[in-house]
């Protein structure tokens, strides 16, 4: 399962990597959003949970993964400048959905505000409007460590808090990935740390209540930090919410555990994928004047 590789310009400012999964057989193409410090290669498993029913869309922030050699790195990007990326994206591959993980979930937000036409279905998964007490713990310690670049607090930290339910090999490969990132992205995280302390859930709250498509809510069982209960706050500002809680999961869901990824598969498939019609028996009079189901 080859990806198609391109790397596009966005409005003239930026330099966006994708990776396109083409399915022939699919007639619907989703769009993955990355959490913080994440790349394309966080949504392994998830495009397997996806892919063939759907044509779907990785790709990088420009700051970060395959996206960094293109691009500058002269400023901090906000999330409103993100919910543009992913605008822009979502029109150049005709995307019907859109998917978020984590802190991608702010820029889902934006995106989604604007309404776009195309889009028919969203998914949300580990983001709740709420900062909760183990939410802001988190933040206060990851914006001392990252203000300082400290890479082995910055590592530790994730896998103690966050991703404590990964596999072991998956925490490896999380510290190992996260403590060796550059400079500016460090700073990037930090510069969204201190936004997301200081505005709190208002502008979360602002966007969400100007949309217009039914979104799917997904949660962890045993996720502290985007916890369910917060996540289903959501359900008094948008209109159409939907709502699942992945049993015996954490804050990486499909991640964790084989149950976990099954589960996590069935939701979305189930809601991203229309039931079929009931099919309607259709009668004619035969010769004999008896009525035939065909």
């Amino acid at each position: 399962m080859r990806p198609e590789i391109a790397v596009l310009d966005i409005q003239g400012q930026f330099r966006v990597y994708t990776e396109f999964y083409r399915a022939d057989a699919a007639e619907k193409t989703i769009i993955m959003v990355n959490g913080s410090l994440a790349t394309t290669a966080s949504f392994a498993q998830t495009v397997r949970n996806l892919h063939p029913q759907f044509n779907v869309v990785l790709y990088d922030q420009p700051y970060a993964g395959k996206s960094k050699p293109h691009n500058l790195h002269e400023r901090p990007l906000t999330k409103e400048m993100e919910g543009q990326i992913l605008l822009e994206l979502i029109d150049h591959f005709n995307a019907e959905h859109i998917m978020s993980f984590s802190w991608g979930g702010a820029a889902a937000l934006v995106a989604l505000a604007h309404r776009p036409k195309r889009i028919e279905k969203a998914v949300i998964s580990s983001f709740s409007p709420v900062i909760n007490e183990h939410m802001h713990d988190y933040l206060t310690r990851g914006q001392q460590h990252l203000g300082a670049f400290d890479r082995f607090e910055v590592g530790n930290l994730i896998n103690s808090t966050i991703g404590k339910h990964l596999p072991s090999l998956f925490k490896r490969f999380n510290y190992k990935h996260v403590s060796s990132l550059d400079l500016h992205e460090y700073a990037q995280m930090h510069h969204h740390i201190n936004h997301v302390l200081d505005v709190s859930t208002h502008n979360q709250i602002k966007a969400a209540k100007r949309i217009n498509v039914p979104v799917l809510f997904m949660n962890g069982e045993w996720d502290e930090y985007t916890a369910a209960p917060d996540a289903r706050l959501f359900a008094n500002h948008i209109r159409d919410c939907h709502f699942t809680t992945i049993k015996s999961a954490g804050h990486f869901l499909d991640m964790e555990h084989k149950a976990a990824c099954l589960e996590s598969q069935n939701a979305l498939l189930s809601f991203l994928t229309p039931a079929p019609e009931p099919s309607r028996t259709r009668y004619r009079q035969a010769h004999t004047h008896h009525a035939f189901a065909i």
